[in-house]
């Protein structure tokens, strides 16, 4: 209730302000309003708060503002003596001359009609005889205190019956809410997926909550009206501004009503043009979900190109559809409509370059098959396998189980090493770099890499491991050996690499080969290898890898 009473009486100023502030505005004067103005718009006769009629033109060297404020001030004094109050027309060359009880009230003359509207000169007489007639019965009205009394009692009443109904609807506003959010909560937590709720009840109370507050708001704003409306045409001086509210709102209601009925056929046919839309990629969907099954595959569509060119093909096909239905939605002549229109695309236009520029590096990564899911890759000083190939974003698991998210437009422009497309089957290519002295055989330190892969779980046998001589430094050979892992358990590269090295070390170790590369200064006495008494210094380890065994 607390909030509720400031809202009605800001209702109330609100629909109360602009009818006192168009009462209150001083009639147009000659020196204030150009005559091409006035000869435009009017000047509105005014008597006791009502349009009596509009002077458009001036009559007999007269201005239209010094013509409406004579009349105004003659029909005053016409009015304010008791006589009986007839209206009486008597034609004239210059116009129509309407009397009251005999004496002239106002002179109407040809340039004074509407005549963009249709108006005629009868026509508009005929008008201002029945607005004199009824300024004449407000008087007589506002003369009766009799009247005065029944207008304050029906007003009381009125008052007390929109009490009432706001009392009534703010007192069960809480047991609606209460009662439907417990009705929808109980029927919602029937349907469930995989065993858990679609729709939580905490959403279905807050949406309850703001669709009776609306529908409270509704409800009393236009019982604040109505009642305003009632309550002002009981009384003479204010019953034009009842008369006016009412005639608005029934003629916006007229006017909204006519609206939709001569929108619903161009309606029809925008949700006629949706639906065949959505035919169209419903149709198009098995196809894609066989090729992304891997049942079926063109020349220019495979298991990994069918969802973003299904992405695409939908997206082309809804704007297109947008494109066929926007003349016929509703409102899309407007200029509100035209501008939101012109805002939306600048506001793309502006910030969505750099969007743009990523979704078409995602396109070229995506069609060009550089990067797949599931693939060991190498961008920048990152390594890690593919795990989401985005319209904007590709994501990779890295050894240390971090997550990175690369912008597209930054992998298409770096250069990616691919360790997963020059294998056999799956997996991806394992290398590491040894350097070793000229004194050692080249031909065994190529079986003692050989060895160390061999013992590396997750190396695979087939392809067999190799070793390459990459170069003759000064001081030592540089040896690379390449191999292929393909873990029975997927494991991270970096986990197998890591096994690789420690299996080179232990392998070197038991032969009696030291690493000294890539600094060498001279041979030293004692070789630099781990003892093989004691290949676990401490911290001790009680878990011994399968090269040591």
């Amino acid at each position: 209730m607390r909030f509720f009473i400031p809202l009605l009486f800001r209702l109330f100023l609100m629909l109360l302000v602009p009818i006192a502030s168009a009462a209150e505005a001083p009639l147009p004067t000659s020196q204030a309003t150009p005559a091409t103005a006035v000869s435009q718009e009017g000047v509105p006769v005014k008597v006791l708060n009502r349009q009596i009629a509009v002077f458009r033109a001036p009559l007999f060297g007269v201005t239209p503002a010094e013509r409406a404020r004579r009349t105004s001030r003659r029909i005053g004094e016409l009015l304010a003596h008791a006589g009986a109050g007839v209206v009486t027309t008597q034609l004239e060359p210059q116009g129509n001359v309407l009397f009251i009880d005999g004496s002239m009230a106002i002179v109407l003359g040809p340039d004074d009609v509407d005549k963009l509207s249709g108006e005629t000169l009868d026509s508009a007489t005929q008008a201002v005889r029945q607005a004199l007639a009824d300024a004449i019965a407000e008087t007589h009205e506002s003369r009766d205190r009799g009247r005065q009394l029944t207008a304050l009692w029906r007003s009381a009443l009125a008052t007390v019956f929109f009490l009432a109904i706001a009392w009534v609807v703010l007192r069960f506003r809480r047991a609606v809410v209460d009662r439907t959010t417990a009705l929808l909560t109980s029927r919602a937590d029937a349907v469930h997926v995989a065993g858990a709720p679609i729709i939580q009840a905490s959403w279905l109370q807050a949406l309850v909550r703001w669709l009776v507050r609306a529908a409270v708001f509704l409800v009393l704003a236009i019982a604040l009206y109505e009642w305003l409306s009632f309550v002002l045409t009981q009384f003479a001086y204010t019953r034009p501004w009842g008369e006016a509210l009412g005639s608005y709102l029934f003629s916006a209601g007229e006017q909204l009503g006519l609206g939709i009925l001569h929108a619903l056929p161009d309606l029809f046919v925008a949700v006629l043009i949706f639906l065949l839309a959505r035919f169209v990629t419903a149709a198009l969907g098995p196809v894609f979900d066989r090729v992304e099954r891997g049942q079926g595959r063109s020349t220019w569509l495979d298991k990994d190109t069918a969802a973003p060119t299904r992405k695409i093909v939908n997206i082309g096909i809804w704007l297109f559809a947008l494109v066929m239905a926007y003349p016929y939605l509703p409102g899309a002549g407007s200029e509100a409509f035209k501008g939101v229109s012109v805002l939306v695309g600048l506001m793309i236009t502006i910030g969505g370059s750099s969007l743009m520029g990523q979704g078409a590096s995602g396109l070229i990564l995506m069609y060009s098959k550089t990067l797949r899911v599931g693939e060991y890759v190498r961008i920048n000083d990152h390594e890690g396998t593919v795990i989401e190939l985005g319209t904007f974003t590709t994501k990779i698991r890295t050894g240390l189980g971090e997550e990175l998210a690369m912008p597209n437009a930054v992998v298409l422009g770096t250069t990616t090493k691919n360790y997963s497309r020059a294998v056999k089957g799956s997996g991806y290519v394992l290398d590491t770099v040894v350097t070793i002295g000229y004194d050692t055989p080249w031909r065994q330190v190529r079986e003692m890499l050989i060895d160390a892969a061999d013992l590396t779980e997750g190396v695979l046998a087939d392809p067999k491991p190799r070793v390459f001589k990459t170069a003759l430094s000064d001081f030592y050979v540089e040896y690379r050996l390449v191999c292929q892992a393909v873990p029975s358990q997927p494991r991270p590269r970096a986990e197998v690499l890591d096994l690789l090295h420690a299996n080179i070390l232990d392998v070197f170790n038991e032969q009696g080969v030291q690493i000294m590369s890539p600094h060498y200064l001279g041979d030293p006495d004692t070789l630099k290898v781990t003892a093989p008494d004691d290949p676990y210094a401490a911290p001790k380890r009680t878990n011994k890898p399968p090269a040591s065994a």
